[in-house]
């Protein structure tokens, strides 16, 4: 009698909780939608400068948006970017809890047994833009994320090298190419995906390259001939224009800014940002 009175009680939780489920409405997240108009703007050192023009149009504002990220709940923080689930701890196994540390203003994750917490820091991409005889050398990937599509030779650094060394051995590994770093030509930050590029401006020791097993192909590029529609990533939509920029206003520059992509965009939407807090030295 005890055991059914409990399953009777079971199963009437069971259809209270399906049919709340079913009245509650969660609203579906709106992001701003960028645009691409057909015009192009020349890169000035204004606060926001884009390699394209682009119109902006959104049904919530930025402070929104930000406000709404920090009354959310840690699942929301975690699916949001703002950190990477981690569900053990990786100096002991233990599980993890994601929470805002004491003294922190950020989600971690901390480890229940030892009580270490793990954090998380932006990757490190560096590469090389390589000039030979007026061309421009790119590397047609052979890996995801955008297969077929064509790249600057570049990579993330490892551990116990520079920022030069480590774009010197992406470009030997991925174009079969020696070469010499001239000079830092740009740092672009992308917040969003948690990824800082360095890209430097290099000549080839020799003229001889070959694609590597991360490359289908490695070709020479007429600045007029890039091809800007089949490129592999914003970063380097944004760095070619830039240089191309550069070069006909007379000789390369150091540049710095910010590409916001905008979220839920693939790898392959390399339009869909804006370039933010532009410098040119």
């Amino acid at each position: 009698m005890l055991l059914k009175l409990v399953q009777m009680m079971i199963a009437s939780s069971s259809s209270s909780s399906f049919l709340l489920a079913n009245r509650i409405k969660f609203p579906q997240p709106r992001f701003p939608i960028i645009s691409l108009s057909n015009s192009t703007s020349i890169l000035s050192t204004s606060k926001i400068h884009c390699v394209k023009s682009f119109r902006m149009s959104s049904t919530r504002s930025d402070s929104n948006l930000t406000a709404s990220s920090s009354s959310s709940s840690s699942d929301s923080l975690i699916s949001s970017g703002n950190v990477r689930k981690v569900n053990f701890c990786q100096w002991c196994g233990g599980s993890t809890k994601h929470d805002i540390p004491d003294g922190d203003e950020k989600m971690r994750a901390i480890c229940t047994v030892c009580g270490k917490i793990d954090y998380q820091n932006p990757k490190m991409v560096v590469g090389c833009l390589i000039e030979h005889e007026n061309k421009i050398l790119l590397c047609k990937r052979n890996i995801q994320p955008s297969y077929g599509r064509w790249t600057l030779p570049a990579g993330f650094m490892e551990m116990g090298e520079s920022a030069a060394e480590g774009a010197i051995r992406e470009t030997q590994e991925e174009a079969g190419a020696e070469v010499e770093v001239l000079s830092p030509f740009a740092q672009l930050d992308i917040p969003l995906i948690g990824q800082t590029y360095i890209i430097f401006l290099a000549k080839l020791k020799k003229p001889h390259f070959s694609p590597g097993p991360e490359s289908i192909e490695c070709k020479l590029f007429e600045l007029s001939e890039i091809p800007f529609d089949s490129l592999a990533f914003s970063s380097m939509l944004v760095t070619l224009k830039l240089y191309i920029e550069d070069m006909r206003a007379g000789k390369p520059k150091f540049h710095y800014g910010t590409i916001n992509k905008r979220p839920g965009t693939s790898p392959s939407d390399i339009h869909a940002f804006t370039l933010d807090y532009h410098l040119k030295l």
